[in-house]
């Protein structure tokens, strides 16, 4: 039985009404293990308030999506005019919608930015492993929640999007046209799709997302914060035990987090009242149509966070596939003949590139885009073990690494714009090439991360108060 506390009879009555509950359940521990107690490293610069901040737009999210809840009709006769309804007839219901759908835009935003800060600064390397595979967890769960979710307002782009993804599950072999037709609940996108992805929109994918995110903090704060400098803190403590160059979360950082947070509802609130459609890319005109299954629009594109991994999937053609093969053979020739290595491995891999070249020829490159596109998400996942170099923070790899994360930036930035552009010729070999070096930057990363000149890395953080 746990040990009671006992307090003075003459304390303050909210001394004591914290005493009864801390008898009763670790409120205050846990404030002191989780904030005040927990000492992350002094030197975090501004690419930190994006874990904060995505947070935040997760609460935004679920309590605008209970109010939603409270009129939405999950009918397919009906979803488009209860949109309707909340937008012109339910007090404040505009603003409840435009929070909703801003907030999805803005949750991707963070998302992308904490984990482009990850891969700046090593966060995914030991022993934070666990912390990058539930962050990545939580990405794909974030994928699946929102693409339910933007079939809910059955509009055009809802419901003819939700048509071109489902089928492309029919492509994978032998399984496929019975999973579509599983996800779908009927032979086209209906009223049992409308249910169903109701369904995960609104329990099962957040249940999953929020113990993601339980789990994300919970192993952060066992493992501790990166930094800039990716030096581990928890290697140079004073006498006390605590780590020379942390400060406790509380309330250092809280103040600091409180900043970001007071900028960004500044700018989300800016696009709320004055440009919530984001000139389509938030909310595209089509979707302002009710769906109709018997009129296709002239282009479907999925949203803006989306179009990345879909230029991946429109990149793979049976052009891109001879030329994969084709890299396929010459990579398993050079690994032959100039790598030394015993007579069975070198018959691995001759085999394994002979059944990958069949593979490639006996199914349909609509099936290889989709891996490309389910890959272009998976391929995260591997990171902490694709990254050779000596150091985790960027400050210490050579120069010309800072150039390749920008080019990469940049091709991701590219993929995304196609994404939304109908399809062309030099569109799509643009893609390709985009596509090609997306997955190169990882799957080339043991040999690259290792080449070049590696600055020293301090055994402290460096850090300048400002």
């Amino acid at each position: 039985m746990a040990e009671f506390h006992e307090i003075s009879p003459n304390a303050p009555l909210s001394a004591k009404a914290l005493n009864w509950v801390d008898n009763r359940f670790p409120l205050s521990k846990l404030f002191k293990e989780h904030m005040s107690e927990y000492y992350a490293p002094k030197n975090f610069n501004v690419w930190y308030i994006f874990g904060s901040l995505s947070l935040l737009v997760l609460v935004i999210q679920i309590v605008t999506g209970i109010f939603l809840v409270m009129h939405y009709k999950p009918d397919a006769a009906l979803a488009f005019a209860s949109v309707e309804y909340i937008m012109r007839d339910v007090p404040w219901g505009w603003l409840i919608r435009y929070m909703h759908s801003t907030g999805a835009s803005a949750f991707f935003l963070m998302v992308y930015l904490h984990m482009f800060r990850g891969l700046l600064y090593g966060s995914y390397r030991k022993p934070r492993e666990l912390v990058w595979l539930f962050g990545c967890g939580i990405f794909l769960a974030l994928m699946a929640e929102a693409f339910m979710g933007y079939l809910l307002p059955w509009g055009q782009m809802s419901y003819w999007g939700a048509q071109v993804i489902v089928n492309l599950f029919s492509a994978i072999p032998f399984i496929g046209p019975d999973l579509a037709l599983l996800i779908r609940g009927d032979f086209v996108v209906g009223d049992a799709t409308l249910n169903r992805f109701f369904s995960f929109h609104v329990i099962a994918v957040p249940l999953v997302l929020l113990g993601l995110v339980v789990a994300h903090i919970i192993a952060l704060h066992e493992v501790g914060s990166n930094n800039p400098d990716g030096v581990e803190i928890k290697a140079n403590k004073d006498e006390n035990g605590i780590p020379r160059d942390g400060i406790p979360f509380h309330p250092y950082y809280t103040v600091h987090d409180i900043f970001g947070v007071s900028v960004f509802l500044f700018v989300f609130s800016a696009i709320i009242f004055f440009a919530p459609e984001m000139g389509g890319y938030f909310l595209e005109y089509n979707n302002f149509i009710p769906a109709n299954p018997y009129v296709t629009p002239a282009h479907i594109a999925p949203v803006w966070y989306f179009t990345p991994f879909y230029s991946m999937l429109r990149a793979v053609t049976s052009e891109l596939m001879y030329v994969l093969m084709a890299v396929t053979v010459l990579a398993a020739v050079l690994a032959v003949v100039k790598v030394k290595m015993p007579t069975l491995f070198k018959g691995v891999i001759a085999v394994g590139a002979v059944v990958i070249v069949a593979l490639m020829l006996l199914i349909e490159a609509k099936f290889w885009g989709v891996v490309a596109m389910g890959g272009g998400v998976v391929i995260l996942f591997f990171l902490p073990w694709l990254d050779n170099s000596q150091v985790k923070s960027i400050r210490y790899r050579p120069t010309w690494h800072k150039y390749l994360y920008a080019v990469f930036v940049i091709d991701f930035l590219v993929l995304g714009y196609l994404g939304i552009q109908p399809p062309s010729d030099i569109a799509n070999r643009v893609s390709q090439a985009g596509t090609l070096f997306y997955f190169g930057f990882f799957l080339l990363m043991p040999w690259w991360s290792r080449m070049g000149a590696f600055k020293p890395v301090p055994s402290r953080v460096v850090y300048k108060p400002h």
